[in-house]
C-alpha cells in the first residue's frame, strides 16, 4: 500500500502543469522588509536626540550664579549691634511634594539711628559635637518691604529645605551678616 500511495503522488505531481507553491512568513515580505523597520526606528531616534541636543539660549546651563551679599564693611560691622535678633522659634512641616522644611521664625529689632533697607543673617546649624552641619545666608526683607526704621520691630520668618540628618535639632546660631541701609534722599 505504501508503494502505490508514492507512485499516485508522483504521478498527480507530474500530471500537474502548475507548481503550488506556499510562502512562508520570511517570504511574504519584500526584499529588506524588515529592514526598514529597523531604519525607521533608528532614524525616529536620531531626530528625537537632534531635538533635545539642538542649542538653545533658553537651555543653555549658566554658570552658577555668584551669590550676592548685602554690604558688611566697617560701618554695616559697628552698626550690626544695634540690630537685636530674639523670639527664635523652630517648627517643621511637609510641603506639597511631602519634604521636611524648617522654618526659622523670629524677631529683629532696630535700636540703632538709621533706618535699614534690608539685612542679611547667617544660620548656621550644628551636630551633636557643635560642629557646623549647614551654614546659609538669607536676607530678611522681600525687596519691595519698607525700610526697618530706628526703633522699629519686625518678625521674620526662613525656611530650609535640606538639612543634614547630623543636625542635633537645636536652634541654630544667627547672626547679622550684612546691612543695607537707605538711601538719604537730598
Amino acid at each position: 500500500m505504501p508503494g502505490g500511495i508514492r507512485g499516485n503522488i508522483c504521478a498527480l505531481a507530474n500530471s500537474m502543469s502548475e507548481t503550488l507553491h506556499i510562502k512562508t512568513p520570511e517570504e511574504s515580505q519584500p526584499p529588506g522588509g524588515r529592514s526598514w523597520v529597523a531604519w525607521m526606528g533608528v532614524a525616529t531616534i536620531v531626530i528625537a536626540l537632534s531635538v533635545v541636543m539642538w542649542p538653545n539660549p533658553q537651555r543653555r546651563s549658566s554658570p552658577k550664579l555668584r551669590e550676592v551679599h548685602l554690604p558688611f564693611g566697617a560701618p554695616e560691622q559697628t552698626y550690626a549691634a544695634n540690630l537685636q535678633i530674639g523670639n527664635l522659634a523652630l517648627s517643621r512641616a511637609e510641603n506639597f511634594l511631602n519634604q521636611e522644611v524648617t522654618t526659622l521664625s523670629g524677631q529683629i529689632a532696630n535700636s540703632g539711628d538709621r533706618p535699614v533697607a534690608n539685612v542679611e543673617i547667617t544660620v548656621e546649624f550644628a551636630d551633636e559635637l557643635g560642629q557646623i552641619v549647614l551654614r546659609e545666608s538669607r536676607t530678611l526683607f522681600p525687596s519691595q518691604a519698607h525700610a526697618l526704621a530706628a526703633g522699629e520691630r519686625r518678625d521674620f520668618d526662613v525656611s530650609f529645605e535640606h538639612i543634614p540628618t547630623s543636625w542635633n535639632i537645636q536652634k541654630p546660631a544667627v547672626r547679622v551678616s550684612g546691612i543695607l541701609f537707605t538711601v538719604k534722599k537730598e
